[in-house]
């Protein structure tokens, strides 16, 4: 059998190569550590909240990002790349999650607000939510278009529920989706996978870390 020499070729994402030799041919996909530019990029931050990550709905799993998200969050902002936070909001009484969840982000508490570690400031954006989908009856939709935005970058919690259904409406209206994957997570690991796992079945959403996102923005 003839050797062949492969010789790594840098830097060209998505690139497919065809290597022949004699009557022997090889096709070979060649994966590199750099990933495509995002096109048009801004951040979903989902239910990031004090309910969800200390209080009444608190996750271990949820404290444990904070640091990544807060670390993609900074540079996304030094890249002039959107943050937009999509936060319950929920009316007491009225709001029918409150009927599956219990009281949990209601409206003008400090448990309906940004966890204080991902630092919101005057230049983000804040859409409020009372469905698990940052879009339904929100304005996210119209936000995004004037924004330029072609791709949603998610995060926050959970993977498998609010991210996800965030993620639908956002794949049905046209974005392109994508998930940081140090920057999202689920009550469970089961979940997490799950959640991942159903985003890139169904919407071809691939998940990537806060290094690939960063230099992709």
């Amino acid at each position: 059998m003839t050797k062949v020499n492969l010789v790594k070729v840098s830097h060209i994402p998505g690139l497919f190569k065809m290597i022949w030799h004699g009557n022997w041919s090889l096709k070979i996909r060649l994966f590199f550590d750099q990933m495509e530019k995002l096109n048009h990029p801004a951040i979903l931050v989902v239910d990031m909240l004090n309910d969800f990550v200390t209080g009444s709905l608190a996750c271990d799993r949820g404290q444990a990002i904070v640091p990544a998200t807060a670390r993609l969050l900074k540079a996304a902002r030094e890249k002039g790349v959107p943050v937009i936070f999509c936060n319950d909001s929920h009316r007491p009484g009225i709001d029918r999650e409150l009927q599956i969840w219990g009281d949990h982000a209601i409206a003008g508490t400090p448990g309906a607000q940004v966890i204080p570690e991902l630092e919101l400031c005057e230049k983000d954006y804040v859409v409020p939510k009372r469905r698990y989908s940052g879009f339904f009856q929100t304005d996210l939709d119209i936000l995004l278009k004037e924004l330029g935005v072609k791709t949603v970058i998610m995060t926050g919690l959970h993977a498998h529920m609010c991210v996800r259904h965030t993620s639908a409406d956002a794949y049905c209206l046209g974005y392109d989706v994508v998930v940081a994957k140090e920057a999202t997570d689920s009550f469970t690991e089961e979940d997490y996978l799950n959640g991942l796992a159903y985003l890139k079945t169904c919407y071809g959403a691939d998940a990537y870390s806060n290094e690939e996102l960063i230099a992709a923005m």
